[in-house]
């Protein structure tokens, strides 16, 4: 009964306190410093922390920690920056109910040595108690648990062969003292289940600003101790979209370059009020929708985004056996690709996000309870617009590849590499159907007049972007069975832009023969 509050106590055994609060605190703050992690992350377990912020910025301090069946285990504390939810408070007080980490903040130097949570109305102990006692407890604690453990041990394990019967034959009473005593060690020593991961109950995490909103909710910039992450929020309701995309983020081999970093996943609040957040990598550059409104990009910008966001697709569709020691990563098809999907990091790097449409083929089961007529309407391939769809996975990976070459077509509309002036960014079919076009709207332009997004002249007399224009055709051929992989796409933008970078005008010559049978559609048959 007494390891558990021995466990306790040594968790919480920090170093001396450094008394002293002589600061002025108009201009410093210092607060009290512990990392329960301090070994993985490699810093100092605990102590004193000066706080830096910006000019006019407050400066707090901070406390969190776990209570683990009524034992408090202490996590961190330290600086936290300006917060109004911290303003004029003298002590640490943790209001939230019934959260996975407590988390409070407070005003004044050390005002975090104590805290606690509201509805306790008792503080925790303290855990800067003097060096003296420190040291007395981890003589006690060193002394007796060994002790105790072994004694325990012995016990135990004369009582398992009193009472056990040896299931064949004889056994040795060596062997079975031996058995006993490590399941005894085991049970003694054994904290029982392992705590929330790190990533779990992600506290102190601040929500700053929304980025973007969505059919599931909402995307915030957040700042995870040092760090800004991306907070997808899903609503209650929507439960089942946060689990399935959790469900795609924990995938094995789901870490690719070129895939959304998944960082954990929670639920914040309780009954109505409760919040289901997943949280990413952020990226500052947003999505490429939207870089794209506000800027344009010369060839090799173009070339860079296209053979990134087509090597992250190619990876995703890939069914890869062992990959990485992670596991068996199976064939994903995305679903809902589109450009406000695609994420730039700040080299111009395409990352794919929103997985939560997503669905993967598992070798010999089917693709699960999933619906055909499903993503962005105007991204919608042929098939699934008359829902035609044959619920194979080379159908599902062919979908995505024709949502691709609109995507591909909307860089191109916006790189200056061919001469003419670079018209303002539109979404595939904007211009004919306008922003928001009906599923009858898109069925008649799409399937039955099988109408695409045009090309401009322009870019046919560019040997790089009129090569491009082919693959773009190849990508949302009507004939599903046509189209290319993601892989050749990926490997034909690379090959185009080695040519057109380093050729020589021969090679231009051949490069732009080859596309001689890329014609204009016709002017009333084009979008």
């Amino acid at each position: 009964m007494f390891a558990p509050g021995l466990a306790w106590l040594l968790l919480l055994l920090p170093p001396t306190l450094c008394a002293g609060s002589g600061h002025d605190e108009a201009e410093t703050r210092e607060c009290i410093y512990y990392n329960a992690n301090w070994e993985i992350e490699k810093t100092n377990q605990s102590g004193l922390e000066k706080c830096e912020g910006e000019k006019d910025k407050r400066l707090h301090c901070y406390a969190s920690w776990r209570n683990n069946s009524g034992f408090i285990e202490l996590v961190k504390k330290g600086c936290w920056l300006d917060d109004f939810n911290c303003y004029d408070r003298q002590e640490c007080v943790a209001k939230e109910e019934n959260p996975q980490v407590f988390f409070c903040c407070c005003e004044g130097n050390y005002c975090n040595q104590k805290f606690t949570h509201l509805p306790d109305g008792e503080y925790p102990p303290d855990t800067h108690s003097s060096q003296t006692s420190a040291s007395l407890l981890n003589i006690l604690v060193y002394s007796l648990l060994p002790i105790a453990g072994l004694s325990m041990a012995i016990l135990l394990a004369f009582w398992m062969y009193r009472h056990r019967k040896p299931p064949y034959g004889h056994v040795d009473i060596n062997e079975v003292s031996l058995e006993g005593m490590f399941s005894c060690l085991c049970l003694l020593f054994d904290p029982g289940p392992p705590p929330p991961s790190p990533m779990l109950g992600l506290k102190p995490l601040q929500l700053l600003e929304i980025k973007a909103r969505g059919r599931f909710g909402c995307v915030w910039k957040a700042r995870l101790m040092n760090d800004f992450v991306a907070v997808k929020i899903f609503p209650s309701q929507d439960k089942q979209s946060w689990h399935s995309e959790r469900e795609i983020f924990n995938t094995p081999g789901m870490k690719h370059e070129n895939l959304l970093q998944f960082i954990g996943a929670e639920k914040r609040g309780a009954n109505h009020e409760m919040e289901l957040w997943l949280i990413t990598a952020f990226h500052d550059k947003g999505s490429l929708t939207d870089y794209l409104k506000g800027n344009i990009v010369n060839w090799n910008e173009l070339c860079h985004i296209a053979e990134s966001m087509s090597r992250g697709l190619a990876y995703l569709h890939e069914d890869v056996p062992h990959c990485k020691g992670d596991g068996h990563k199976p064939a994903i098809a995305h679903r809902d690709f589109k450009s406000k999907n695609v994420l730039l990091r700040n080299d111009l790097t395409a990352i794919l996000a929103d997985f939560g449409l997503a669905v993967r083929f598992e070798p010999g089961k089917p693709p699960g309870d999933t619906h055909g007529q499903v993503g962005t309407r105007r991204y919608m391939a042929p098939e699934v617009l008359e829902g035609a769809i044959n619920f194979q996975r080379d159908s599902f990976l062919r979908i995505d590849m024709y949502a691709m070459g609109l995507v591909l077509w909307e860089i191109v509309s916006r790189c200056t590499a061919a001469d003419g002036p670079v018209d303002e960014y539109m979404l595939p079919f904007e211009e004919e159907i306008g922003q928001h076009p009906s599923l009858e709207d898109l069925q008649d332009v799409v399937v039955h007049k099988k109408m695409r997004p045009g090309f401009k002249e322009q870019w046919l007399k560019h040997p790089g972007l009129a090569q491009l224009c082919v693959t773009i055709e190849e990508c949302w051929d009507h004939d599903a069975e046509a189209r290319l992989s993601a892989g050749c796409v990926e490997e034909r933008i690379s090959q185009v832009r080695k040519l057109v970078n380093g050729t020589t005008s021969d090679c231009l010559v051949s490069i732009v023969t080859s596309v001689t049978n890329v014609d204009l559609p016709p002017k009333e048959s084009s979008i």
